[in-house]
């Protein structure tokens, strides 16, 4: 069955679901809503048998999954309105951007017992799902920790500038945004961290967010995830994931390309997929359907999401 869809939120995240949703055959994306008539517009152009309706409770009371793409302070309310009506509820990451609030919605929506995941995207995707098999047969042997290697010569880049939002210390920001995602990875690898200590450093405008992040969290056997993050420079962008073993490591580039080192240079397990982003993005909202259907599935839960953000608003806080 095909499932009518909302996506609340219109900018770079919420279209690309659009795309995405629309050449899925389990979902009917017909139903938009953004504060923004620019994106609205865009919206339309991507899909023009879409609706857009006059406001987001009128998105929700029409469709029966909620995608929710808005930036992270509105999310809450958007998300309880949709678990009141008995509505599932597609969320994007971070869940907020204070830990109570947050903590509170994950309260709101385990009671309103409605299907509920978070998207991260890495969770069905087959780096992911692959390093998690050979980390449970032994074959990396012993997991001595992790290493989360982040820069880019410019916050945001450049296809996220529209999303104004992004570079503002309130709701913005590469461990936000992006070191969240190799949490997650992480967290999926060698359960749940504690932060043993941080360092971030932010510009002399107060309003922006973080240029740089150096962190170190451990899990419940001591073992490391390292995060060493910049912005600044002129070079390509850097997003890496390594899973160190005794007998062989692995890591994920710009988040879905695998390798593999036995103590020398790291080569490529498998083939890139022409499209890495459609397969990801296909593996998700297949898992999805799964969730909806109230089957066993790969993607964040509420409390995997809390737990990373947790971790990364600690992570925030300027320490020395």
């Amino acid at each position: 069955m095909v499932i009518k869809t909302a996506i609340i939120g219109l900018g770079i995240m919420g279209r690309r679901m659009l795309e995405h949703m629309r050449i899925h055959e389990g979902y009917a994306p017909n139903f938009l809503w953004d504060p923004d008539p620019a994106a609205c517009q865009l919206a339309l152009e991507q899909a023009p048998d879409a609706t857009v309706m006059e406001s987001a409770e009128a998105v929700i009371a029409a469709s029966d999954l909620i995608y929710l793409a808005c930036p992270p302070i509105p999310r809450k309310a958007f998300a309880l309105t949709a678990a009141a009506s008995g509505k599932a509820i597609f969320l994007e990451k971070p869940l907020g951007v204070d830990v109570k609030e947050s903590a509170d919605l994950v309260e709101q929506l385990v009671k309103a017992r409605v299907p509920v995941a978070v998207n991260y995207t890495q969770a069905a995707g087959v780096a992911l799902t692959g390093i998690s098999k050979a980390v449970r047969s032994g074959d990396m042997g012993d997991i001595l920790g992790v290493d989360i290697v982040v820069t880019y010569a410019a916050w945001p880049r450049q296809w996220q500038k529209s999303a104004d939002w992004l570079r503002f210390r309130a709701e913005g920001g590469m461990t936000r945004e992006v070191i969240s995602h190799f949490l997650f990875f992480s967290e999926r690898i060698l359960g749940p961290l504690e932060l043993i200590w941080s360092c971030s450093s932010y510009p002399d405008d107060a309003t922006l967010c973080e240029t740089h992040m150096l962190a170190r969290l451990e899990n419940a056997d001591g073992r490391p995830v390292t995060v060493m993050a910049s912005v600044g420079g002129a070079q390509p962008d850097r997003q890496e994931l390594t899973i160190k073993g005794s007998k062989f490591s692995r890591r994920v580039s710009d988040f879905f390309r695998d390798s593999a080192s036995i103590g020398g240079e790291f080569e490529p397990v498998g083939k890139d997929p022409d499209d890495p982003r459609r397969v990801g993005l296909k593996a998700q909202l297949d898992d999805l359907l799964l969730c909806l259907n109230g089957h066993s599935h790969r993607l964040a839960t509420l409390e995997e999401a809390l737990r990373v953000q947790k971790l990364v608003e600690e992570m925030l806080i300027v320490k020395v």
